[in-house]
C-alpha cells in the first residue's frame, strides 16, 4: 500500500474495496507517537498582523514623504493654501486604499515577488495617478512638476517597502514561524483534501494524525504519520505543544462526531470541525477557514493577534517597572526568611500554564522546607498550619510571597492577569481537582497570571471543597471570555485593596 493516501472515503476506506473489508495496514509498521513531524515554534505574528503592520508601515513612510515634499514649497504642510497642501494629505490615504483594493495586503503565503509588486503598481500607480490627474484638473497642487515627483518617489517607496515585506514574509514561513502547529483527528478524505490544501501554503505544520478507529487507517495520509487513537492524544505528553486540534471526520457521521467533540472539547486546545466541503455554501455562518477549507470553532476562540501583543508588552513593561520597585521589598522580605528558619529563600513548584503546560513558578519560602511540594505532591494549606513559618504567615497573607513570579512573568511563562496557576497534582476533597470540574482546562487558554479575577472576588488561596473549586473555575472562565486590557487594568488596581481587605482566606 502507497504511503500516500491519495483519496480515502470519510470512514477511512479506499473507495474501490468491499465495504466490508478494512484497509490492509500491518500494525508492526504503524508510526508512533515518536513518528510525530517536529513542532515549530511559532511566533507572535500571523497573516492579520503583518497586513496591518504592512499598511501602517507603508502609511507612515508615504506622509513623512510627503511632509518633507510640502516643506521643499517653502512651508509646513499646515501653513500651505489648502488648494496647495490637499494633494500631498490624499497621497497616503488614497495610495494604501488603491493597494488595499488591489489585494496588495492580502500576502497569500504562495505569492511570487514579481506577481505582489504589480500588485502594488496596479494599486498605487492608478492612485497617484488619480490624485495627479485631478490636481492638474482642479488646479491644485502648486507646482505640478513637484507634485509629480512626489507621487513617483511615493511609488518607488512602496515598491520598495513591499518587496521587503514579501521577501521578511517568506524568511517567516521557511523558518515555520507562521504555521500553526496542528493535529488532526480523522484519517479521512477531509483529512486528504486539507493536507493536500495546505501542501499549497503551509498555513498549518501538520504534526500527526490520529483516528478513534486505527485498525481501518493507513499508515500515512500524504506523508503525515496516522500515530494513535484518541486515548494516544489525550495521554501525549506534547499536546501542550498544538495550537489547534482539527476534526476532519465527515459532520454525516453525526454520532462519531459528537461522541468525537465530547471528549476533546475539555481540553485547553482550540478545538476546529473542518466542514465537508461538498457541502459547504459559502454563503453560511461558517465561523473560520482553516487552510482555505470552511470550519467551524467547537472550543476556544481563535487568538486575537493584536490583543496578545498588547498583553505581552505590558507584562514585559509593568511586569520589569514592578520588579524594580518591589527590590527594596524583595531584598528585606529575603533577610526576614533567612533569620526566621533553616532552609532556601526560594521555592519553585511545578504548576500548570498555558494550554495545560507544566511550568517552575517561584515564591518566597512561607513554610519549612518539603520536597514533595516541589514534586507536586500537594497538601493544601489549612488555617494554623504548622507548616508555615512566622514570617511566612505574613508573606502569605499579603501575597507578598507571590512577588518573585514577576520573573516568571517577564520571561513569558505567566501573565500579570490571568487564572492563577494550580500546583501540579492538587487535590480538593482527596480529589485531583481538574477531576472535579468538567471545564476544568479551558482555564488553561490563557496564560496563568501574578492576580486574577478570582481573586479580587474573594477565590483566593486553598480550595477546601469541590463547590469551591467550581466556584473559582467559574470566575477564571468569566476572565477567559472577557479578557481585555481595560480589564487587566482594572483588576490590577483592585487587587491590593482586595488583599488588604481580606480576612477570611487560609493561605
Amino acid at each position: 500500500m502507497s504511503e500516500s493516501a491519495t483519496r480515502l472515503s470519510p470512514t477511512g476506506y479506499h473507495p474501490d474495496e468491499p465495504t466490508d473489508r478494512v484497509l490492509e495496514v500491518h500494525e508492526a509498521d504503524r508510526p508512533s507517537l515518536e513518528d510525530a513531524r517536529p513542532f515549530h515554534r511559532q511566533s507572535l505574528l500571523d497573516r492579520k498582523t503583518i497586513r496591518q503592520g504592512a499598511r501602517l508601515i507603508d502609511v507612515l513612510s508615504i506622509a513623512i514623504l510627503c511632509l518633507v515634499s510640502a516643506s521643499g514649497l517653502g512651508l509646513s504642510i499646515l501653513q500651505l493654501p489648502l488648494g496647495t497642501a490637499l494633494p500631498y494629505m490624499f497621497i497616503p490615504v488614497l495610495t494604501i486604499w488603491g493597494m488595499w483594493s488591489a489585494g496588495a495586503y492580502r500576502f497569500p503565503f504562495t505569492e511570487k515577488i514579481l506577481d505582489h509588486l504589480w500588485k502594488v503598481v496596479l494599486g498605487a500607480g492608478s492612485s497617484l495617478a488619480a490624485v495627479f490627474a485631478g490636481s492638474m484638473v482642479f488646479g491644485l497642487g502648486g507646482d505640478l512638476y513637484y507634485l509629480g515627483g512626489c507621487c513617483l518617489l511615493a511609488a518607488v517607496i512602496v515598491l520598495s517597502l513591499h518587496a521587503h515585506h514579501v521577501a521578511w514574509l517568506k524568511h517567516l514561513i521557511r523558518k515555520g514561524h507562521l504555521s500553526e502547529n496542528v493535529v488532526i483527528v480523522g484519517a479521512t478524505e477531509n483529512a486528504s483534501q486539507l493536507i493536500e490544501r495546505n501542501a499549497k501554503d503551509r498555513e498549518l505544520n501538520i504534526i500527526a494524525i490520529f483516528d478513534d478507529r486505527l485498525g481501518r487507517a493507513p499508515l500515512r495520509i500524504h506523508g503525515v504519520p496516522v500515530v494513535g487513537t484518541l486515548d494516544d492524544l489525550l495521554a501525549w505528553e506534547n499536546l501542550p505543544e498544538v495550537h489547534r486540534i482539527i476534526v476532519t471526520v465527515t459532520t454525516k457521521a453525526q454520532d462519531r462526531v459528537r461522541l468525537l467533540i465530547e471528549r476533546l472539547r475539555y481540553l485547553p486546545n482550540r478545538v476546529v470541525l473542518l466542514l465537508d466541503l461538498d457541502e459547504y455554501n459559502a454563503n453560511g455562518a461558517s465561523l473560520s477557514e482553516v487552510a482555505d477549507s470552511p470550519a467551524a470553532y467547537v472550543s476556544g476562540a481563535p487568538a486575537d493577534a493584536r490583543r496578545a501583543f498588547v498583553k505581552r508588552t505590558s507584562d514585559i513593561v509593568l511586569g520589569t517597572l514592578m520588579l524594580i520597585a518591589f527590590s527594596p521589598v524583595l531584598v528585606l522580605v529575603a533577610l526576614l526568611i533567612k533569620l526566621d528558619s533553616q532552609g532556601p529563600i526560594l521555592f519553585k513548584q511545578k504548576r500548570h500554564g498555558f494550554n495545560n503546560k507544566v511550568i517552575r513558578v517561584w515564591k518566597f519560602r512561607s513554610m519549612k522546607p518539603d520536597r514533595a511540594a516541589e514534586d507536586g505532591i500537594i497538601t493544601q494549606v489549612r488555617s494554623e498550619d504548622d507548616r508555615v513559618t512566622k514570617i511566612g504567615r505574613f508573606i502569605r497573607k499579603t501575597s507578598i510571597d507571590e512577588l518573585p513570579q514577576l520573573v516568571n512573568v517577564i520571561k513569558g511563562e505567566m501573565s500579570l492577569v490571568g487564572p492563577r496557576p494550580h500546583a501540579v497534582g492538587m487535590t480538593t476533597e482527596e480529589t485531583e481537582v481538574h477531576h472535579l470540574v468538567s471545564d476544568y482546562a479551558h482555564r488553561h487558554r490563557v496564560k496563568p497570571g501574578l492576580t486574577g479575577w478570582a481573586q479580587i472576588n474573594g477565590s483566593r488561596g486553598p480550595v477546601h471543597t469541590a463547590e469551591e473549586v467550581r466556584e473559582r473555575v467559574r470566575l477564571d472562565m468569566e476572565y477567559v471570555n472577557r479578557s481585555s486590557f481595560w480589564f487587566d487594568l482594572y483588576i490590577m488596581i483592585m487587587t491590593a485593596p482586595c488583599l488588604l481587605g481580606d480576612s477570611s482566606n487560609d493561605r
